[in-house]
């Protein structure tokens, strides 16, 4: 995000906390199309077909809306990384809802696997980007393969660290608040996930 839309953001977050209701209204719509990439990347693929991520995101932010005067006086965490927290918490709800007739202990293993293949997938594709002729369409396409089974090999950590950089774009800052560590913290930590996954890129070209 430029510098111009995050002292928009802080303008219309003190605006909110004098009482005017057109800045929260303003503040929480500028968002959406983030919150669309959060919700593209952590919805469960099995509720997929029933939910509308526009009506995720709605109910995110009438949730946030009652939230936001609190959150603009205290400011616990930077404006996004509260939002997204937020959403993060009503798609719980969500899978909730339509998950709740299978097992707990099984709901939660399929969870993991569903938001893996999802994550893993999303991250492939945005690493693999700006596709132009039909030859190179399926040379990348199979560059995607490899590096979706690079990336499956990933820990969750290092996995997320680049789910936040590349497919959410979230700005270092806020990944690192999402993270609950320094800016710098996650510089260090992209910069290992990077080169880890480049190993693993590297020795699947040469086995």
């Amino acid at each position: 995000m430029t510098t111009s839309f995050n002292n928009d953001t802080d303008q219309l977050l003190r605006m909110t906390a004098d009482g005017n209701a057109n800045a929260a209204a303003r503040l929480l719509s500028k968002h959406r199309d983030r919150l669309r990439k959060l919700i593209s990347v952590r919805l469960d693929s099995r509720v997929s077909a029933r939910v509308d991520p526009s009506d995720v995101i709605q109910e995110a932010l009438v949730d946030a809306d009652k939230q936001l005067a609190n959150y603009a006086l205290e400011r616990p965490l930077p404006f996004y990384p509260w939002l997204r927290q937020v959403t993060l918490a009503r798609l719980a709800q969500v899978h909730r809802f339509h998950l709740q007739a299978q097992r707990r202990s099984v709901h939660r293993e399929a969870e993991q696997i569903e938001i893996l293949d999802q994550s893993t997938f999303a991250l492939a594709k945005q690493l693999i980007a700006n596709t132009r002729s039909p030859s190179e369409i399926s040379r990348r396409q199979e560059e995607h393969h490899q590096l979706q089974d690079a990336i499956s090999e990933l820990s969750d950590g290092d996995r997320e660290v680049l789910v936040l950089r590349y497919v959410e774009q979230l700005q270092t800052s806020d990944a690192a608040a999402v993270l609950g560590v320094s800016p710098n913290a996650f510089a260090q930590k992209h910069l290992r996930a990077v080169r880890r996954l480049r190993q693993i890129v590297d020795r699947r070209a040469n086995s």
